[in-house]
């Protein structure tokens, strides 16, 4: 088969599976790659040549510096300072969710930031009496708006930085995106707060652990005084666990006060159904809760012990807690990382590397935490589409397409070609992933930059922002899914607000972005 033919039938066959959502993105990816071989359009090494790229290992790489930051509880202080001094109006509460975010996703990803910031948007609309509804489309949005602040924002800035290096152009610098980011998120708040009437007002199906209510509960529920030493702090906290059935606790003798075996947790207090277990010492049964003190990772270890259930997991709750065991440390790699991207004295990936090396070394997080923090299905995304692009380039298809897209256009010059490339950018974006969109734009850009004898500069930069246009489907990036079910949206609530932001986004792409990276 002629090799442009065999290429073009793997892209359409690679649209078609991610935009059935039948078939695991992942799955798919490698499903591309290894087409690319038993085709011989590529080869073996070419072929699995993205899960060696620097941009992968970058990306995989931030997300341990995400989860650090996360975990230690930098994210929830910051949430805390800034959201805690909105107020319960709806309209200034709109617009320090939005920027909050938007600050966040630049440094920890759209994905990261939407994430661990959400619980706490839902908790805080709960005590303003605002529908939560009303904060977590917005919260999606402007983290998508917020990922054009700086290099680290979303995988696509490193993939169209590195494109523009290959095709002759320049990488783009670490703050270099802020000249596009900050009128798209400026934009992007005005649009949030004036169209917020369209957003629907309704009960979402999530309520996170907001810790003190949950510190109120449990004293309630256990009948424990003031002066019992019930404390949640960053390096303390409590956790409700039940017995389970052929548990080795069965038929040991605990009483309120004891420590655990080993000495790391106390015991408060235990329930039998809706019976408080107090006066001495009681034989433990399967179903007993027991209400347990200690350190954090203590109660995390006891909590994935065999015998017991965590009514809700210490590592889940010590995300609520802000600043709490290694946030100094993380905050302190977190600025040497970016003092590196934005110097440029090692590769990006090496700074991160770096980055994520020290954060285990410093024990900020976990050898495990590290390992789970990584978001594998994007990493194999990446890694698996990169040799498309390759094949895009090697085998002439991305000069054809541009040949064809440029013919089609006539003479209208490089503007419009910029703009045909920005709309197939956006329309592919809200059926499948923007990185994979992105990836397969991306080499036809090259090309029609190459034809047109001007700066690949200007075209990486607009597809970069076409890329964040994801806003008419929930199914567009897993932000705008993450917020679903929490805020009780249904399919046709994205687009109302949607359309308008990505009209602004094409905007700058088109009109914006040549002005600061002339063709």
């Amino acid at each position: 088969m002629d090799p442009v033919a065999a290429t073009l039938m793997i892209l359409g066959l690679a649209i078609v599976a991610f935009a059935s959502n039948r078939v695991p993105i992942g799955v798919v990816a490698i499903g591309v790659s290894l087409a690319l071989y038993f085709t011989g359009i590529l080869t073996l090494p070419q072929a699995l040549a993205g899960f060696g790229d620097p941009t992968v290992l970058f990306i995989a790489a931030l997300f341990v510096v995400s989860e650090s930051l996360d975990a230690s509880g930098v994210t929830a202080w910051a949430g805390q300072m800034v959201i805690g001094r909105a107020g319960k109006r709806p309209g200034r509460l709109l617009v320090v969710v939005a920027l909050l975010v938007a600050g966040v996703s630049a440094l920890i990803s759209v994905n990261g930031a939407t994430a661990a910031l959400l619980p706490l948007v839902v908790v805080v609309a709960a005590r303003a009496g605002i529908a939560s509804s009303k904060l977590l489309i917005p919260l999606a949005f402007a983290a998508s708006a917020g990922s054009l602040l700086l290099l680290t924002g979303t995988p696509v800035n490193i993939i169209v930085s590195e494109f523009a290096e290959s095709a002759g152009g320049r990488p783009f610098g670490f703050f270099e995106f802020a000249l596009v980011g900050i009128p798209i998120v400026l934009g992007t708040v005005v649009i949030l707060l004036l169209g917020r009437r369209v957003l629907p007002v309704r009960a979402g199906a999530l309520m996170p652990v907001d810790l003190v209510r949950h510190a109120r509960l449990l004293r309630d529920q256990y009948s424990l005084s003031l002066d019992t030493g019930l404390i949640v702090g960053p390096s303390t906290g409590v956790t409700e666990v039940v017995v389970a059935p052929r548990s080795p606790l069965i038929g040991s003798r605990v009483c309120a006060g004891m420590t655990t075996p080993d000495g790391d947790l106390v015991v408060l207090a235990a329930r039998r159904g809706d019976e408080l277990l107090r006066g001495g010492e009681f034989v433990v049964q399967a179903g007993d809760a027991l209400l347990l003190q200690g350190a954090w990772d203590d109660l995390s270890r006891h909590s994935d012990a065999p015998g017991v259930l965590a009514v809700d997991h210490p590592s889940r709750l010590r995300r609520s807690v802000p600043l709490g065991n290694g946030a100094k440390r993380s905050l302190l790699v977190l600025v040497a990382m970016v003092v590196l991207l934005a110097t440029g004295v090692v590769p990006p990936a090496v700074a991160a590397l770096l980055a994520a090396c020290a954060l285990v070394l410093t024990r900020a997080v976990s050898p495990r935490q590290a390992y789970h923090a990584i978001s594998w299905t994007t990493v194999v995304l990446v890694a698996g589409m990169i040799p498309l692009s390759t094949a895009f380039l090697q085998t002439g298809t991305a000069e054809l397409l541009a040949q064809a897209l440029l013919d089609a256009l006539g003479d209208a010059g490089p503007r419009i070609a910029l703009l045909a490339l920005c709309l197939i950018t956006v329309i592919l974006g809200q059926l499948i992933s923007n990185t994979a969109t992105v990836l397969i734009v991306a080499p036809i850009a090259v090309a029609v930059a190459s034809a047109l004898e001007v700066s690949v500069q200007p075209f990486m930069m607009a597809l970069t922002v076409a890329g964040a246009a994801a806003f008419l489907t929930p199914i567009a990036t897993p932000a705008n899914l993450m917020v679903m079910e929490p805020g009780g949206y249904r399919f046709g609530d994205y687009w109302r607000l949607g359309l308008p932001l990505v009209a602004l986004f094409l905007a700058v792409a088109v009109l914006y972005v040549p002005l600061v990276w002339p063709f």
